[in-house]
């Protein structure tokens, strides 16, 4: 069941970073005024007024082309919808605001707010949590095909990570008693058992970004927690070369394998937005 808001001059709309004051006919991000053309902002409307539910390309042609106008229809929504995708900083394969669907129309899936204090004019969105919402609301805009490529890079690395210890397994164990003094069977065993979860987690999350999975980032977030314990451990690695690279370098190294997972939870959220 929905219930949209009437027109009224009070209008504002607000999504991630942007808002739309309907009654102006303006679109700002973070305060600043955005160049949008007039038919790309009222197909920003329509799908405004019903986020959540398709609005199909004939509603978008009776709205912005009377039956008396003669144009191109197709081309002249397919570059509003396009312009608007370019000041949205959106993607057709990664959208996070305007979905296509196929020979239907087209969806707003972000959440949005109205600025009327009445609960009943609140478009209606898909389900999402607060503090999903809260974070997307702080993510940077980013060309998703670089944060999906280096998303994949990061778990490209961490499987190299593996092998190579895994191929070192005793030499490490005779580096953690030879100079730490600590048993080495232990730590060939931590070794191994980390390695060895690590290495399906990533082979995971590597073909999901090679096959452009959508729900990964919902699922990255529900293994967020594994892939921080993971990646603890493993961020004292450095350590164990440190007879070989010295202590400023293993610190050095340390410290970036710390920020790994945020990094990763961060470019996660941005390819795959929740719905």
């Amino acid at each position: 069941m929905s219930s949209n808001a009437p027109a009224t001059p009070e209008r504002r709309a607000r999504f991630g970073l942007y808002e739309a004051n309907l009654a102006a006919g303006e679109l700002l991000k973070s305060g600043a005024k955005l160049r949008l053309q007039e038919q790309p902002f009222q197909v920003l409307v329509m799908l405004l007024d019903r986020a959540g539910q398709v609005v199909t390309r004939d509603e978008l042609r009776e709205r912005l082309w009377p039956a008396d106008t003669f144009v191109d229809f197709d081309h002249g929504l397919n570059t509003a919808i396009n312009k608007l995708r370019d000041v949205l900083g959106d993607t057709a394969a990664n959208p996070r605001f305007v979905e296509t669907l196929p020979r239907r129309g087209y969806r707003f899936i972000a959440p949005v707010e109205w600025s009327t204090p009445n609960p009943g004019l609140t478009a209606p969105a898909p389900e999402t949590d607060q503090s999903s919402t809260s974070d997307h609301r702080d993510l940077p805009q980013a060309d998703h095909r670089i944060t999906r490529l280096l998303f994949g890079l990061l778990q490209l690395m961490y499987l190299i990570f593996y092998g190579c210890a895994l191929w070192r397994l005793e030499e490490i164990g005779d580096i953690a008693e030879t100079h730490f003094h600590l048993p080495g069977g232990k730590i060939e065993a931590l070794v191994l058992v980390t390695a060895l979860i690590g290495i399906v987690l990533r082979l995971y999350t590597l073909s999901a970004t090679g096959f452009n999975y959508r729900l990964l980032g919902s699922k990255f977030r529900k293994l967020i927690p594994l892939v921080y314990v993971l990646d603890l451990i493993w961020a004292f690695a450095p350590f164990l070369l440190q007879p070989r690279i010295g202590m400023g370098l293993a610190f050095a190294s340390c410290a970036a394998l710390l920020y790994a997972p945020f990094a990763q939870r961060v470019l996660a959220m941005i390819t795959w937005p929740e719905r």
